[in-house]
Parts: structure tokens; C-alpha cells; sequence
């Protein structure tokens, strides 16, 4: 019988590993776009609805209310607003990176099991790994996207933000690096938080990251609190959001590209082989 493979993959079946490795990776990957697709309305709303009340309390109600322009402790007159663009982007970016993984994954680890159905495919476990942080970077992604218009044109009259992109790469490293450590930050607590407590990651892990995040404050404000100025450097949404200042109100004081650069960067590389070691320990016991 003659074979009815290509001459040069009978002679080296190692590209034919490597075409089905990678047709592997793009097919679920392109599962989990299909799925974010089919429950896009219900992403659409849960992403939007938070940070829709923030700006439209901090960014309308109140100066209605107060009849006065708020300012962001930035100086110079900035408005509250303007400080609340990268911070809403950053904090959306951060957290759908983590929900987007983690509760489906402990499904799938603890209840479902139909992560054993996936460990089947033809691609090594830390691969699949990758695949799930690509899949939930990219909705922390579209996350970010979602939430820009909001906090850009809900304001009251008068307090509109002060956006200028200076540095459309910039911009796009820390959207892309930041989404991509939310995701594998969620993938790692997937894998080692316990299922029947995971209402302690609301109270325990994510409400302390956004409420001491600079989210709605950049970090140079926290100079008279020079405590928690430290304490906040263990956070790493503080990062994505002063990357997110520098890039999209350099207006603002926000830390020097070499410190939230590179701790994106690194955290990023890191949380990602962790990640990964992580799960596949969790699959193969």
C-alpha cells in the first residue's frame, strides 16, 4: 500500500506533528471565539454594567449634584473623568481576563471533568494551557474595547475626559501584554483555588485589586499615604493602569515606561509558565 502522505513529511513525520499541532491550537481556539460569539449579548452586558454606573455617578451625577468640576488629585485641573478613562479600561481589561477563565475552567476541572476530553487532543497540556489564556486575553481584550466609549462620552457638561493617544504602540503593548496577564493570572486561580470557595476570590482577591488599583486614582496621588503607596506595587492591575495613563492621558502623572513596562512584561512571562506548570499538573492527576 502506498502511503498517501506528502514525500517530505513520509520522510520526516516531525512538520506533519507540527501542522497538526498548530491546526489543533487554531481549531479551539476558534471554539472558544464561537462560544463568546453565541453569548455575546450576556458578555456585552456583564462587562458594561459596572463600570457604566462608575462613570455615570463620578462623571455625572456628581458634579450635577455638586455643581462643580471633580478633580482626579492629578492637579492641574483634570477631571475626574479623565482619570476614570484608563482606570474603568484597565479594571474591565484585568478582571474579564480573570472571569472569562476561571469559573469555567473550575467546571471543567471539577464538575464536568470535559477538561479530560480536551487533554485527548493531539497538543501537549501546556499548549492547551496557552490556548486558554490566548482565548481569555482576547475577551479581556474586546472587554477593553466594549468600555472606552462608555467612560469616554458619559459625562456631565462640561467634565468631559481629556484623552490623546501619544503612543499608538504603546497602547497597544499594554492592552495586549495586560490582557494577557489578567488571563493567565485567572488560569492560574482556577487551578488552585478550591471550587467550594471560590466566592472568597470576590471578597478575598478581586475586590482589594480594583479597589486599590489606581483605578480611580493614578499612583502619584497616593504620595500622602506613602504606606499604601508601597503596599499598591504588589497589585498589578496598577500597572496595566498606569500604562494606560501614560498612553491615553499623558496629562496625568503616571509611573516611568520602564517600571510598568517591564513589570507587564515579566509578570506576563511568569504568571504565564505558572500557569501552565499549574495546569497540567491539575490535568494529569
Amino acid at each position: 500500500m502506498t502511503s498517501t502522505l506528502p514525500k517530505a513529511l513520509a520522510a520526516d513525520p516531525e512538520p506533519a506533528v507540527r501542522v497538526t499541532v498548530g491546526r489543533t491550537f487554531l481549531a479551539m481556539l476558534s471554539r472558544e471565539v464561537r462560544v463568546l460569539r453565541k453569548n455575546f449579548v450576556a458578555t456585552f452586558v456583564r462587562v458594561l454594567l459596572q463600570p457604566l454606573l462608575f462613570v455615570f455617578v463620578f462623571a455625572y451625577v456628581l458634579p450635577k449634584v455638586g455643581g462643580g468640576a471633580m478633580t482626579g488629585g492629578a492637579g492641574g485641573g483634570t477631571t475626574f473623568s479623565t482619570v476614570l478613562v484608563p482606570g474603568l479600561v484597565g479594571s474591565s481589561i484585568f478582571m474579564q481576563g480573570i472571569m472569562a477563565i476561571v469559573f469555567p475552567l473550575m467546571m471543567e476541572l471539577n464538575w464536568q471533568r470535559s477538561i479530560t476530553d480536551r487533554a485527548l487532543a493531539p497538543l501537549p497540556i501546556p499548549l492547551l494551557a496557552i490556548e486558554k489564556i490566548v482565548a481569555g486575553g482576547l475577551q479581556a481584550l474586546i472587554a477593553g474595547l466594549l468600555v472606552f466609549p462608555c467612560v469616554l462620552f458619559v459625562h456631565a457638561g462640561g467634565q468631559g475626559p481629556d484623552v490623546h493617544v501619544s503612543n499608538w504602540p504603546l497602547l497597544i503593548f499594554v492592552c495586549v501584554f495586560g490582557s494577557l496577564l489578567s488571563a493567565s493570572g485567572g488560569l492560574l486561580m482556577g487551578t488552585v483555588i478550591d471550587p467550594q470557595k471560590a466566592q472568597m476570590l470576590f471578597g478575598i482577591i478581586l475586590m482589594p485589586l480594583s479597589m486599590l488599583g489606581c483605578v480611580y486614582y493614578p499612583w502619584a496621588a497616593l504620595e500622602h499615604v506613602r504606606w499604601l503607596q508601597i503596599v499598591s506595587l504588589a497589585n498589578p492591575m496598577v500597572f496595566l493602569n498606569e500604562g494606560l495613563r501614560a498612553a491615553l492621558t499623558p496629562g496625568v502623572e503616571h509611573m516611568h515606561f520602564y517600571v510598568y513596562g517591564t513589570v507587564i512584561l515579566v509578570g506576563t512571562v511568569l504568571m504565564t509558565w505558572l500557569a501552565a506548570r499549574k495546569f497540567t499538573q491539575r490535568v494529569l492527576t
